[in-house]
């Protein structure tokens, strides 16, 4: 729906003033065209809130997925980190257990 603009007004100001006519009438024509095609109306604004909803909401579904699987590699990384620590306290018991049966059979 174009934004209401009173061409009459202007154009029986802009005579008012002295101008002539034809250029009054032309002025009060070139303010009605811009208005109408540069000004956003509700109809622009409505349609731009709704591509910006579905944008959000196609960035928030995205983020959602890479939180996810950051997750997940966050967890393998742990569970990797647990094993490794695992192995390196049973090989340290293993090695402090050989150590004290040596040290057991020297006394």
């Amino acid at each position: 729906m174009p934004v209401a603009i009173d061409t009459l007004n202007i154009y029986s100001r802009l005579k008012s003033t002295g101008l002539p006519e034809e250029s009054a009438r032309e002025i009060a024509e070139v303010f009605r065209e811009t208005i109408d095609e540069k000004l956003a109306n509700k109809n622009d604004l409505k349609t731009t809130e709704s591509n910006l909803t579905k944008y959000i909401e196609s960035v928030r579904a995205e983020l959602k997925k890479d939180i996810e699987l950051l997750r997940s590699e966050l967890r393998r990384e742990i569970a990797e980190s647990k094993a490794g620590t695992i192995r390196w306290v049973a090989g340290m018991l293993v090695a402090q257990a050989g150590l004290i049966a040596t040290l057991v059979k020297l006394l």
